[in-house]
């Protein structure tokens, strides 16, 4: 298979008008619940086996990626490369829905950087507003997106992630332009919403993580998309394994960008 030559079906019809809409203004879109009570249990189980299972290598992957600065993050539990570890993951980023709207931000031209678990531990996970690119672009050259599963109920007191509407098109980047990017800013919203929702984000759009007020950990899975032309964080063809690929489909790995291993 050539990866660079099969095309994505995308249903663009899956984003409504105003969804599309809001997305290009705001840099955000809730898709809402779109996974069901049976497919959370499933995904936080397979979730604590591997945290149990991986113990301090949890999210070691990361860790061979240049393209992360400090992948081992103080205050959050960690996994990596989640197309490997089960089949219960693959939702994550071959969606439907969640495709139609990061085509919306980057275009067809996508792949699968990275997918991740992240949990923010109790009195841990406060981020400093950041993007996820190392520069300002137009709003033609958008290079990567963003996707959080809520794998628990987001709340102002879990640390639940926050954003800056609108501030892809600012142009800049927060640290250029405030004096404290770890300050609560005055535009900010959170994300507070059940679990089971995902919420997708253009990746140029200012955020980060709040601190966890409670006892026990608030977890999410990320889907990070970028351009064909970028590196992925995690590299899918270096990790792939004989049994992911022999179960994906065409679509699948078109999306990771792998070939046969």
């Amino acid at each position: 298979m050539n990866t660079d030559t099969l095309p994505l079906t995308i249903q663009s019809s899956l984003l409504s008008t105003d969804e599309q809409a809001f997305l290009d203004n705001n840099g955000y879109v809730s898709l809402g619940k779109v996974m069901d009570d049976t497919q959370l249990e499933n995904v936080r189980s397979r979730i604590q086996e591997l945290l149990e299972y991986e113990g301090k290598n949890a999210g070691a992957e990361l860790l061979d990626s240049p393209h992360i600065r400090h992948p081992k993050e103080e205050g959050a539990d960690r996994l990596a490369d989640l197309v490997n570890k089960g089949e219960v993951f693959d939702i994550f980023y071959t969606h439907p829905q969640l495709l139609a709207t990061v085509t919306q931000v980057i275009g067809l031209e996508l792949k699968l950087s990275a997918l991740n678990y992240r949990a923010a531990l109790p009195g841990k996970g406060s981020q400093k507003l950041h993007a996820d690119w190392h520069e300002a672009v137009s709003s033609s050259n958008y290079q990567v997106c963003n996707s959080i599963w809520l794998l628990d109920d987001f709340t102002k007191d879990n640390g639940a992630t926050r954003l800056v509407p609108g501030s892809h098109q600012l142009g800049i980047l927060p640290q250029e332009d405030l004096d404290d990017p770890w300050a609560t800013h005055p535009d900010e919203i959170l994300i507070e919403a059940p679990a089971g929702t995902v919420v997708i984000f253009n990746s140029h759009v200012w955020h980060g993580g709040t601190v966890n007020r409670t006892n026990v950990p608030r977890r999410a899975i990320h889907s990070y998309f970028c351009r064909r032309n970028q590196p992925q964080q995690v590299d899918q063809q270096r990790y792939i394994r004989p049994e992911t690929y022999e179960r994906l489909s065409e679509e699948a790995r078109w999306i990771l960008g792998v070939i046969e291993p």
